[in-house]
């Protein structure tokens, strides 16, 4: 048996937006090709099993529903490699207004 995901749990859910032959007839054919996918994280309403049709509310207070698809997901973005000339401008920003402090 699949184990139960409590309610107030941090989830992810997946619903299709629009299928296919409901996307914009100006959007590329490609694109028009496949379904508008969507994936929200919240917090489960409900206790429920992975795959079940689910409520969640998200961080800004929406309710929204979609198939349980991960609990306490992890984030797996980034923001790149750090960039060296961008390394010391916190300090650089910080003195001047230090110094416009004094001047003032």
């Amino acid at each position: 048996m699949a184990e139960r995901v409590a309610p107030g749990t941090w989830v992810d859910i997946h619903r299709i937006v629009l299928r296919a032959g409901e996307r914009a007839p100006k959007v590329p054919e490609d694109t028009k090709a496949v379904p508008l996918e969507m994936r929200t994280a919240g917090f489960l309403v409900a206790a429920a099993v992975l795959g079940d049709e689910v409520e969640v509310i998200t961080r800004a207070g929406r309710r929204i529903s979609g198939t349980l698809v991960a609990v306490n997901p992890a984030y797996t973005h980034g923001f790149g490699a750090p960039i060296p000339e961008l390394a010391a401008v916190g300090e650089e920003v910080r003195a001047i207004l230090r110094a416009r402090r004094r001047r003032a």
